[in-house]
């Protein structure tokens, strides 16, 4: 794969990533542009692995706030990861089954039935980035009106009411592109209650755990993938597409990085609610680029 397409798609994800407009459905967008197919392995590892890139810039970027909230004391510490793993257990309950539903019933009859096969369909990341946009535009509504009523909820964590929303919500994020997980799980947490600052940083954190078990499932993808494709006579090679992956996490680091000091002063209270507009417009250029075959 050409290195400049791998550092388009890293500086896209890095630009997308802190907002909550779903990165993936910009990369994946992004690869339709480009020529590329969102749906084999390669693409997949990748998309995961500029994720992973752009989680590490999330680390650095949020690491001060986090050791003075969940790592302050080990009172703390406990509190937060009694609330991560319950809200992962529950994200793994929910997601699990309706990845297993999908591909039984969509891909009846199939010989390979793949949750991924579904990620390069502009016609199902147009929905759900407009979902995605209600639900932010929702939350932005809520936010506003507490703050002209001076109501904000302010804290240094989630309740484990609102944690375990944030699980199920990030649970059914996990088998569309285009339904921002951050967008909804942030959005859902302040519809339970939470202030914007606290469902975004356990948001980021939530991701963060989540992240190595997604990559490892890609990196398994891959290698099943290589082995049928050398059976067939066709290998891939897997050692280049693993480098590119690496390649392209180091890309979405620093690009993640740069973006997440410019675009901070996007994350200002009382604007949550154009990051749900936006999810709206890019949900109709989504579908106009379907409608034009990409």
């Amino acid at each position: 794969m050409p290195i400049v397409k791998v550092l388009v798609l890293a500086i896209v994800q890095g630009l997308a990533e802190l907002l909550p407009v779903s990165s993936s459905a910009h990369v994946v967008v992004a690869e339709r542009l480009l020529g590329m197919d969102p749906t084999s392995p390669q693409m997949t590892l990748l998309l995961v692995m500029l994720h992973t890139g752009t989680m590490f810039a999330v680390i650095v970027y949020f690491w001060n706030q986090w050791k003075r909230t969940y790592f302050a004391s080990g009172d703390a510490f406990q509190r937060f990861l009694v609330r991560v793993v319950w809200a992962t257990l529950l994200t793994a309950v929910v997601g699990y089954p309706i990845v297993k539903v999908i591909e039984k019933t969509l891909f009846r009859g199939s010989s390979k039935a793949e949750i991924e096969q579904l990620f390069g369909r502009l016609d199902l990341v147009a929905p759900a980035l407009a979902a995605a946009g209600v639900l932010i535009l929702l939350a932005g509504l809520l936010e506003s009106r507490r703050m002209l009523a001076q109501e904000r909820v302010y804290g240094e964590s989630v309740t484990m009411r609102q944690a375990g929303i944030m699980g199920i919500i990030q649970g059914l994020c996990l088998p569309f592109r285009g339904f921002s997980r951050s967008g909804a799980t942030i959005s859902t947490g302040m519809l339970a209650g939470a202030s914007k600052d606290r469902a975004e940083r356990f948001s980021f954190a939530m991701a963060v755990v989540l992240t190595p078990a997604v990559v490892g499932k890609e990196a398994l993808r891959l290698l099943k993938a290589s082995h049928e494709a050398a059976a067939a006579g066709a290998p891939i090679d897997l050692h280049g597409s693993i480098a590119t992956s690496l390649l392209g996490a180091v890309f979405s680091f620093l690009a993640g990085l740069i973006a997440l000091r410019w675009l901070s002063s996007w994350l200002e209270e009382g604007r949550w609610y154009l990051f749900g507009i936006y999810c709206l417009v890019a949900s109709g250029v989504v579908l106009y680029l379907h409608h034009l075959g990409y």
